[in-house]
C-alpha cells in the first residue's frame, strides 16, 4: 500500500444481479455484501490480486439475494466475521438464508452506530428500502472516507448530513425512469422500484450526488444498475450532465467512473 493511501478499494460488483465491495487497510481485509456465488466472488478477488482467505470481516447491508447469494457458503468455508443490524440477523435467521452459521462468528453492528475495525472507523446508516433494516456504511481513516449508499427510494436530509463531503462515492443509478415505465415489468414492480422504498433513478442518483459532494470529493462511482431499466451510457451521461449544469467540473474535479454487473473495479487509493 502507497504511503499517502489510507485505504484501498474496488467495487467487486454493482448492479440488480449481485453486488460486493472489497477495502483493504495495512490491518484489516473487509467485504460489503456478497450478492453473487462464493465462486464468484473469489474470481472477482482474483481480478485484483486478492485472496478470499484474507478477509477479516463481511459486512452485511440487508437481506436481499443479490446481497447475501454467496455470503453463507464463504462464511463457513472461510471462517469470515459476519455484521448485520439485529433485525436484519432476525430476518436471516428466520429465513434460514445464509444457512447454519457458527454463532461465534455472527456479530451485531447495529443502524446508526460507529464500528471500529482494526484502523478504519465503519458509521452505518438507514436507508429507505423495502427490507428489514437495511444500512449503508461510511468507512473513515486518516480524514479521508468513502460511502456506499444504493438500495434507496430516496436521500433524507438526515442521510446527507451524514455522508456529506466523502472523498468517493458509490451512488445509486438503478434505472431510467422512461425504460422502467415502458418495459415489461408488472405494474406492481415498477410502483416498488419507484416508491420511496425502491431504488434511485438516474436523475435521483445525479440529484443525491450533487448534493452530498464536497471540495474533497474526487469521485463517484455509479451503482446497482438495473440490466432491464438502465443504460451504462444512459447512467453516465446522466450524472455528467446534472453535475455540469451545476457548475462541477467533471473532468478535472470530480470523476465519474462506472462499475460492471460482472468484473471487479481496479484497486484505488484513497
Amino acid at each position: 500500500m502507497s504511503k499517502e493511501a489510507a485505504f484501498k478499494y474496488s467495487i467487486l460488483a454493482s448492479g440488480s444481479t449481485g453486488n460486493s465491495f472489497y477495502l483493504e487497510t495495512p490491518k484489516k481485509k473487509i467485504l460489503v455484501d456478497a450478492g453473487l456465488s462464493g465462486k464468484k466472488i473469489e474470481s472477482l478477488l482474483k481480478e485484483i490480486d486478492r485472496d478470499i482467505k484474507d478477509i477479516d470481516s463481511l459486512l452485511i447491508t440487508h437481506e436481499h439475494g443479490d446481497h447475501i447469494k454467496g455470503i453463507g457458503v464463504l462464511a463457513r468455508k472461510y471462517g469470515i466475521q459476519l455484521y448485520a443490524n439485529e433485525l436484519t440477523w432476525q430476518e436471516l435467521d428466520s429465513k434460514n438464508s445464509l444457512g447454519k452459521i457458527p454463532h461465534e462468528q455472527k456479530h451485531v453492528f447495529e443502524m446508526g452506530k460507529t464500528k471500529t475495525f482494526g484502523d478504519i472507523d465503519v458509521e452505518s446508516f438507514g436507508v429507505s428500502h423495502d427490507a428489514i433494516a437495511p444500512q449503508f456504511y461510511r468507512f473513515m481513516k486518516d480524514n479521508k472516507s468513502f460511502v456506499l449508499l444504493t438500495d434507496t427510494g430516496y436521500v433524507s436530509d438526515r442521510i446527507r448530513g451524514t455522508i456529506e463531503n466523502a472523498d468517493a462515492y458509490l451512488m445509486e443509478s438503478n434505472h431510467d425512469i422512461e425504460i422502467l415505465r415502458m418495459g415489461g415489468y408488472p405494474w406492481k414492480t415498477k410502483q416498488r422500484i419507484l416508491s420511496d422504498q425502491g431504488h434511485l433513478s438516474n436523475e435521483d442518483g445525479a440529484e443525491a450526488a450533487f448534493r452530498v459532494l464536497g471540495n474533497k470529493t474526487k469521485r463517484i462511482f455509479l451503482g446497482h444498475l438495473s440490466l432491464n431499466n438502465n443504460i451504462q451510457e444512459l447512467a453516465h451521461m446522466t450524472m455528467d450532465g446534472f453535475l455540469a449544469q451545476h457548475d462541477v467540473d467533471t473532468k478535472r474535479d470530480v470523476h465519474i467512473i462506472d462499475t460492471s454487473h460482472e468484473h471487479a473495479s481496479k484497486l484505488y487509493d484513497i
